[in-house]
């Protein structure tokens, strides 16, 4: 079982893309999603022989994903990641963005 599987296979819902930068341009990164019908938005490296096209308007999003994570990294306990249940981890996250939120908006005039 990959890593990735108990992410992938959440209850809630399933993902409909696979949001990544150039690092994961590879085939066999390409197919597992495919499998279970997600969309990869990954743009291809430039030296890719075959040109694959990917969705821009969606990848830009992958900025906010990174500056939210670079935000909540802030925390140590989320860098470092104390927790060693999913479930403790995903709490800490949800702490983090709150008190972040909640910082945010008393800092605005």
């Amino acid at each position: 079982m990959q890593s990735n599987d108990a992410l992938i296979s959440l209850p809630e819902r399933s993902p409909g893309a696979l949001l990544a930068d150039k690092g994961y341009d590879a085939d066999t990164i390409r197919a597992d999603p495919a499998e279970r019908k997600i969309e990869a938005v990954i743009p291809g490296r430039s030296n890719r022989r075959v040109k694959i096209e990917h969705d821009r308007a969606l990848y830009r999003q992958r900025s906010r994903i990174e500056r939210m994570f670079g935000h909540l990294k802030v925390n140590r306990a989320i860098a470092t990641r104390y927790d060693q249940l999913a479930n403790s981890f995903l709490g800490m996250v949800h702490l983090a963005r709150q008190a972040h939120l909640i910082r945010d908006r008393h800092r605005s005039p």
